[in-house]
């Protein structure tokens, strides 16, 4: 009887070895991360940055932002509920933006970054780009789908979260 040998360069968790096959699935939402954290940071500074922007009426206004959107919205009861203070509503928003971002670059809280981004993209999801036709043209629905792996997974590496665990973990006695 032969006994074959293998010849790839994948290696197991049991050998005690990363491959690169384990090294790439291990990181694989990092670049997800990465642009979902660095997006949502960019547009909660250019909402706070924008001077029109976080205006009650205006071009540009968060307040006519959502007046046009309320026609053609999936739940107009949102946008009517953020008209009774719109320029608090494009804070609340933008600081919840910057948040998440923060939140999911540095990976800490990761899930709860990741199901706060869920819950902003769906929010616009149903309000602004609700009348997007074919509705894949709306990138909210996109966004909403991308934040959910993160939701599923959190931030298990490269991150705040890791460094806690691993601190847990050493003033427990070991691995648990």
């Amino acid at each position: 009887m032969t006994q074959s040998t293998r010849m790839d360069t994948y290696v197991s968790d049991l050998n005690g070895g990363r491959g690169w096959r384990d090294s790439a699935t291990r990181y694989a939402l990092l670049p997800l991360r990465i642009f979902l954290g660095v997006t949502f940071v960019y547009a909660g500074l250019s909402k706070i940055t924008d001077s029109a922007f976080l205006k009650s009426g205006g071009a540009g206004s968060i307040g006519d932002t959502m007046r046009a959107a309320r026609g053609s919205a999936a739940i107009p009861a949102l946008i009517d509920l953020a008209l009774k203070n719109p320029v608090g509503f494009g804070f609340t928003i933008a600081l919840g933006e910057l948040a998440v971002g923060i939140g999911t670059l540095l990976g800490l809280f990761g899930r709860l970054a990741a199901l706060g981004g869920a819950l902003i993209s769906l929010s616009l999801w149903l309000t602004v780009s609700w009348a997007s036709q074919p509705y894949y043209y709306g990138n909210d629905l996109a966004y909403l789908m991308a934040w959910l792996p993160l939701v599923l997974a959190g931030t298990p590496y490269l991150s705040v979260d890791a460094a806690l665990r691993s601190r847990r973990r050493a003033r427990a006695g070991g691995y648990r």
